[in-house]
């Protein structure tokens, strides 16, 4: 017969109080959390948002062809080159945009971008897509108003040059994102196409591309923080070889990659 003490429910309780295992539960629509905005943030940064993005390498097919990237270290070595130029040299763009997400201060920031892209491989891919995300964006945000009027006024006009940076960054703040939350975006959406490149390339398989990305991400984090919050007239180029890699890419007779 058991005693009192030694029955499975005193057991019980003795490990397990009541008082330890109550934890306070937090409202889902706690203060600072806006839902709608996180599922906007969630499918800008989709890759089934066709913006084009999958048709550029970043310089990648270049680099495999002139034996520059053979292997996976390679490949790692390179994204983290690529992010750092792209933190160095666009980030401010986007920053500026974001913060103030008006087309007069978007058109200042498109011009000065074309003028500071000097690689006409660069610039077209630029181009190509920002046009692609500005139609892209108006199509399923229709409740941007500004968006409308951006796609109606400026589309198709040869007036402004719609690089992707610019455009990227007038759109985050323009659907309520905060300048931190696009330039680590931006950052994101860069880091993720170059992986893409690769697999598309047979330089390395999704699964480990998958792993290399996740390894590689507090790199991007580190230089999304080296290189946010700059002025325009700030904007760098820290990997000249890449530009002229990329520039190189027009000149190959085979290639899969626009860019």
């Amino acid at each position: 017969m058991l005693m009192e003490s030694d029955s499975p429910v005193s057991k019980k309780s003795r490990l397990f109080h009541t008082e330890d295992c109550e934890m306070e539960e937090v409202p889902s629509n706690a203060v600072g959390v806006n839902p709608s905005l996180q599922w906007t943030q969630w499918q800008i940064l989709d890759s089934i948002l066709p913006t084009g993005g999958f048709a550029h390498s970043y310089g990648l097919e270049a680099a495999m062809q002139s034996r520059m990237v053979n292997n996976q270290d390679d490949l790692k070595s390179f994204v983290i080159q690529v992010l750092d130029n792209t933190g160095s040299l666009l980030l401010p763009f986007v920053y500026c945009a974001s913060k103030s997400p008006d087309a007069a201060a978007w058109i200042k920031l498109d011009q000065l971008l074309e003028a500071t892209l000097t690689n006409e491989v660069a610039r077209k891919a630029s181009t190509s897509q920002g046009s692609a995300l500005l139609r892209v964006a108006a199509s399923v945000f229709t409740e941007s108003q500004a968006l409308q009027d951006l796609r109606r006024t400026f589309l198709g006009s040869k007036s402004v040059s719609f690089h992707h940076a610019s455009i990227f960054g007038l759109i985050c703040g323009l659907v309520g994102f905060d300048s931190e939350t696009a330039q680590r975006a931006y950052m994101f959406v860069t880091m993720r196409d170059v992986f893409s490149a690769a697999t598309r390339l047979n330089l390395i398989g999704p699964l480990a591309a998958s792993v290399l990305q996740h390894q590689v991400a507090p790199d991007a984090e580190g230089m999304m923080q080296k290189w946010r919050d700059r002025d325009v007239s700030e904007a760098s180029q820290t990997a000249p070889l890449l530009d002229v890699l990329q520039g190189c890419h027009a000149y190959m007779f085979s290639r899969l990659f626009s860019s």
